[in-house]
């Protein structure tokens, strides 16, 4: 049994034609209004930490970065609440659910350089020639030795 692929078809007639995904499309859409909408009401620190999974018989239920942020959204429901029932698309909404869920790529952080400094070589390797320890000397002249670039 062979299988022979369909035609390319652009993605504005799949959309058009193919129900499960115009479904899937319309969801999408409606959660990005319903994104913008809580945007509005949050304050500016929150937006980037905070968005709509779905909202189905009066719950509105978020993914929020981490639990300082799902503390914070927790403290303000009343008021979030209160604005977004304002608008005709959470016109039945009754509670506000967050769930925590840690962004997938963690932010590294930033690498730092230490800038080498001939004084810190010096002081070093002066340190260095006053101590008795044999392994001590030999790790303070190698780390002074490293300060001054050489290797």
């Amino acid at each position: 049994m062979s299988y022979y692929p369909m035609d390319a078809r652009r993605p504005g007639d799949l959309l058009r034609t193919h129900s499960t995904l115009k479904g899937l499309f319309r969801q999408a859409r409606a959660v990005e209004r319903m994104q913008a909408l809580v945007d509005s009401v949050l304050e500016p620190a929150a937006r980037q930490h905070c968005h709509v999974a779905s909202y189905n018989n009066g719950l509105l239920k978020l993914l929020v970065a981490d639990s300082q942020w799902a503390t914070r959204i927790r403290y303000q429901q009343k008021r979030l609440v209160r604005q977004l029932q304002a608008y005709e698309t959470f016109a039945t909404l009754t509670k506000i659910h967050c769930k925590v869920q840690p962004p997938l790529v963690k932010n590294s952080p930033p690498v730092r350089k230490m800038r080498r400094s001939i004084v810190a070589a010096e002081t070093l390797f002066e340190t260095s020639q006053q101590i008795d320890d044999p392994n001590l000397r030999g790790a303070l002249e190698r780390l002074a030795r490293h300060h001054r670039g050489e290797t």
